[in-house]
């Protein structure tokens, strides 16, 4: 099942850089640099950020006030050649020089097939920064506005080359400054599209889809309404897609999604949507919300992304201190679906980088979170072959502390594991039945894989009233159930 590890390669390379005492390139990243990357449990790595970004953007970004006081926050002793620009303010589908360029992604690639690895690259389908050749090209891409439209709205619309354009947008918040919004409705753009993402799957394995529900007919018609023309007979997704698999069948689609659209783009076409209810339940509800949102049907929890954090979310270990984060990461780890870690959380990382930045502050390593994300990756690698199934737990008349536990198995074969999760910060008990009946009549040992501990325990119990777990506040067991 595909595991992602989110780089942000901008900020990496620079501090390989000061790590290597010279310049590093996608190029010229160094083996073992690669290795940790591509560490165990990891089969698809996202270079989050290589394309060309804008400077008609960046001038835009420079005169937010709004913003340059969040860059300051994040990076106190921040200097202007910090600040590099949004990554999803893109200028050219082309590898910025400064990164290494085609020829660096091409090396960067081959170090990471090497190892087993896929490469998954970023498209921005909903905008482009007002620099890039599409706006004297071809503006039949974008949505078009007319010098009123500027007069009566500066904030939604801008002029470039004598021609005012819309600026992007999604249809909850006001207008992006930098960015110009492209006609998801139009021929021309779709077939674009078709041309960018060929050309993306050229260089790489996969691609992540930024904001990828904005381009749905319903959500693009209620956004732009009749300014982007009569709504298509067919969707956006499913009309590029399929053409872009015509040239490279196995490339990986991922979107970011939100509003409870995530089924609908599973079916229009992508393999794997962001599980942001999910991320929303572990960090803010109970137990029985997240059991019930495991209670979806297996083939649509398969295209799902799993996460704690990513570029746009907090970061884990200032929203889930403690074993808060390691529960709710064995969770994530071991569930049907993908999974996306994101550079820095394995170290305890607690500020969120804005993405314009090129530079983080220096943070202390968690050394203990470290160590535990380095048994945590490769036992779910292990733990998550075959069939899934969610389980119940179950309690006594004065002890309803079952309910806070969270529990599945996965069975391939002679191969059978058991993940239990407190997801409460109160110390709860309960019984765990396992659906495995051939285990009646034999002795049976358990192995947590994160802790090598061991229990054994009576194959009749285990498929009758159930495992007997006690578990401390958000603490876990990863178990291997073998013959004892």
């Amino acid at each position: 099942m595909t595991v992602i590890h989110e780089i942000n390669a901008l900020v990496w390379l620079g501090e390989l850089g000061v790590r290597y005492g010279r310049r590093v390139t996608l190029g010229d990243v160094p083996g073992e640099v690669w290795d940790e990357v591509a560490r165990p449990g990891v089969d698809t790595v996202w270079l989050m950020g290589v394309w060309e970004r804008s400077p008609a953007g960046l001038e835009i970004a420079l005169r937010d006030d709004a913003l340059l006081a969040s860059f300051r926050a994040a990076l106190p002793d921040l200097t202007p050649a910090d600040i590099a620009g949004s990554p999803y303010c893109v200028r050219n589908y082309v590898v910025d020089r400064s990164l290494g360029g085609p020829e660096g992604l091409a090396a960067a690639r081959a170090q990471l097939a090497a190892r087993g690895v896929r490469l998954m690259l970023d498209y921005v389908p909903n905008h482009v920064a007002p620099d890039h050749p599409w706006l004297t090209e071809r503006p039949g891409c974008l949505v078009r506005g007319t010098p009123d439209d500027l007069a009566r709205a500066p904030d939604a619309f801008l002029a470039v080359g004598g021609q005012v354009y819309a600026r992007g947008r999604d249809p909850y918040f006001p207008p992006w400054p930098d960015v110009v919004q492209l006609n998801a409705f139009g021929d021309e753009l779709r077939d674009a599209a078709v041309d960018t993402l060929v050309a993306i799957g050229d260089q790489a394995d996969g691609v992540r889809c930024d904001m990828a529900m904005l381009l749905m007919n319903d959500v693009f018609a209620k956004t732009w309404g009749d300014r982007a023309g009569p709504v298509p007979a067919e969707d956006f997704w499913p009309y590029v897609i399929p053409r872009v698999r015509a040239r490279h069948p196995d490339l990986l689609f991922v979107a970011e999604a939100y509003w409870d659209l995530e089924r609908s783009l599973q079916q229009q076409g992508f393999d794997h949507c962001y599980d942001k209810r999910l991320y929303d339940r572990l960090v803010h509800e109970d137990a029985g919300s997240v059991r019930a949102h495991l209670g979806a049907d297996l083939a649509y929890q398969r295209g799902l992304v799993r996460f704690l954090e990513n570029h746009d979310e907090p970061r884990a270990a200032a929203t889930l201190p403690g074993d808060r984060e390691r529960g709710a990461a064995v969770a994530v780890a071991t569930l049907p679906g993908a999974t996306l870690w994101h550079e820095g959380q394995f170290e305890g990382r607690r500020v969120r980088l804005p993405v314009f930045l090129s530079r983080r502050p220096q943070e202390p390593v968690d050394r203990a979170l470290h160590d535990f994300y380095d048994r945590l990756l490769p036992a779910a690698a292990a733990v998550r072959t075959g069939d899934w199934r969610l389980l119940d737990c179950t309690g006594w008349p004065d002890n309803d502390t079952h309910r806070n536990l969270l529990a599945w198995s996965w069975s391939d074969g002679d191969m059978r594991h058991l993940v239990v999760v407190n997801h409460s910060d109160t110390p709860s008990q309960g019984r765990v039945p396992l659906l495995w009946p051939d285990l009646r009549g034999r002795p049976c040992r358990l192995t947590d894989l994160l802790t090598t501990d061991t229990y054994d325990r009576d194959g009749d119990e285990l498929t009758g009233p159930g495992l007997y777990v006690a578990l401390d506040p958000w603490h876990s067991h990863v178990l291997t159930v073998g013959a004892g």
